[in-house]
C-alpha cells in the first residue's frame, strides 16, 4: 500500500505539470490512478428530488418500452413507505425523462399492480429482448448467503426464479448486470456481463452469527459472460480468469479460475453498480469504500469491463451539505446520460432520510484537450448522420 502510494502521487505531480488536476483525498488514497478522459464530477444539488420514503437500493435498467424499471428493498416503493405496503422485495417503472418522471410500483409495494411473489433483495436488472432480468439475493436474514436470477416476459407482472444459484462459499455474493443502452443496445458483443463482490466474512465474523451489511475488505470484484440468449443457463457462464500474455482477457467455467477486474484495499460495498456510457465510450463503477452508509462514494472508468481501471471520484462525504452524508449506492441510468455523454442523472440512495429514491442531475468534465476532440467528435458524427 505504501509503494501504491508512493506511485499515486508521483503519477499526480505528472498530473499537475501537464495541467491536469489531482486528487483532493482525505483518509486514504483511491485504488487507482486518475482518468484519463475525466477531470471531475459535478453535482447540481438544487436539482434533487427524494421519492419513496422507507425503500432502499434502486438498480435500474432501460427496457425496450422505452422506460426505467428499477427494484427496491425494505419498504412501500412510491405512495408507500416503511410500513404502508412494506416488502422485501418489490419492482417499479419510471415513466418519463429526468426532468419530469413518476414512479409506478409493478410488482409489490403500497397499491401495486401485481402482488410481490416472493421475498429477497436485489441489486442489479437489466432488460434484453424485452425480458427482464433480476439478480436476487435470498431471504431471510442471511440475504447475502445465495444469488439467483430472476426473469420476467411481461415487464415485472410475474417473475421465475432459476432453479439454480451462486452461493456465498463459492466467493461470489450480491452480483450486479453491466446496463447498456435501451434493451440492451449498443452493447459490446453477444455477452451479458455480471460483476460479483468477493465476501471476505461469514456468518461466524458477527455476533449474531448472520451476514450483514458491510463494506468488505480487502474490496475485490469478479466478472462474469454468458450469452445473451442463454442466461438462464448456468452451464454457460464463464468468469474472468486474467488476461492473456497479449493482454486479452481470458475466460474459464471453472470457479476456481476466477480472478479479480477490480480491487480496493480500503474495501468495496456491499453492493454496486455498473454501466456504459456510450457517449464517453467508457464503463463506470460506483461503490462503497472504508465504511457503508458513511457516503463514501467512489466513482471508477475504464475502456473495457474488466479494465484497467481509473478513479473519477473518490469522496469521504459525498453529498456534505446537501444531503445527509449517509449514502452507500449509486447508480447512473443509461437513459438519462446525454448523447455525448456528459451529463447525467444519478439514482442513489441510503440511511435515514436518504432511504429513499433519490436522483439529482450532474455533469462530467472532461480533461480540456480530450474535451476538444469530444465535441469534433461529435460535430462530425451529426454532420455524417444519415437523418441529418
Amino acid at each position: 500500500m505504501k509503494r501504491f502510494r508512493q506511485i499515486f502521487l508521483a503519477l499526480a505531480a505528472v498530473g499537475l505539470a501537464c495541467g491536469v488536476e489531482s486528487f483532493a483525498f482525505r483518509n486514504v488514497a483511491p485504488p487507482y490512478p486518475p482518468s484519463p478522459v475525466i477531470e471531475r464530477v459535478e453535482f447540481d444539488f438544487p436539482t434533487h428530488r427524494r421519492l419513496a420514503p422507507g425503500s432502499d437500493n434502486w438498480p435500474t435498467t432501460w427496457a425496450d418500452d422505452d422506460q426505467l424499471y428499477a427494484a427496491w428493498g425494505d419498504g412501500g416503493g412510491f405512495g408507500g413507505d416503511n410500513k404502508k405496503g412494506r416488502v422485501t422485495l418489490g419492482v417499479a417503472r419510471i415513466e418519463g425523462d429526468a426532468a419530469s418522471y413518476s414512479g409506478k410500483n409493478v410488482w409489490g409495494g403500497f397499491q401495486p399492480e401485481n402482488p410481490a411473489q416472493f421475498d429477497g433483495k436485489s441489486y442489479g436488472i437489466l432488460s434484453v429482448g424485452g425480458t427482464l432480468y433480476m439478480w436476487v439475493a435470498s431471504q431471510p436474514a442471511r440475504h447475502l448467503r445465495s444469488c439467483q436470477i430472476a426473469s420476467s416476459t411481461d415487464k415485472g407482472a410475474h417473475w421465475q426464479l432459476a432453479d439454480w444459484s451462486f452461493r456465498f462459499e463459492e466467493g461470489l455474493s450480491i452480483p450486479t448486470f453491466l446496463n447498456f443502452g435501451r434493451d440492451y443496445a449498443g452493447a459490446r458483443d453477444g455477452f451479458i456481463y455480471s460483476y460479483y463482490i468477493h465476501p471476505t466474512w461469514g456468518p461466524g465474523d458477527s455476533p449474531t452469527g448472520n451476514y450483514g451489511f458491510d463494506v468488505h475488505k480487502p474490496g475485490r470484484v469478479y466478472l462474469s459472460r454468458v450469452p445473451k440468449q442463454s442466461i438462464l443457463d448456468r452451464s454457460r457462464y464463464e468468469f474472468f480468469a486474467g488476461l492473456d500474455a497479449a493482454g486479452k482477457p481470458a475466460w474459464s467455467a471453472r470457479l476456481a479460475d476466477k480472478r479479480p477486474v477490480f480491487e480496493d484495499a480500503n474495501g468495496v460495498g456491499w453492493n454496486l453498480s455498473v454501466c456504459h456510457n456510450a457517449g464517453l465510450r467508457r464503463y463506470f463503477l460506483s461503490t462503497e469504500h472504508g465504511a457503508t452508509h458513511a457516503g463514501k462514494f467512489g466513482l471508477f472508468d475504464a475502456p473495457e469491463p474488466w479494465g484497467p481501471w481509473t478513479t473519477v471520484a473518490y469522496d469521504d462525504a459525498w453529498g456534505a451539505g446537501h444531503v445527509e452524508v449517509s449514502t452507500f449506492y449509486w447508480n447512473f441510468p443509461a437513459k438519462w446520460l446525454s448523447t455525448d455523454g456528459a451529463r447525467f442523472t444519478l439514482v442513489f440512495t441510503g440511511k435515514n432520510s436518504n432511504d429513499s429514491w433519490n436522483t439529482v442531475s450532474g455533469r462530467f468534465i472532461l480533461r480540456p484537450r480530450l474535451d476538444l476532440w469530444h465535441n469534433l467528435g461529435n460535430a462530425a458524427a451529426k454532420e455524417s448522420s444519415p437523418n441529418r
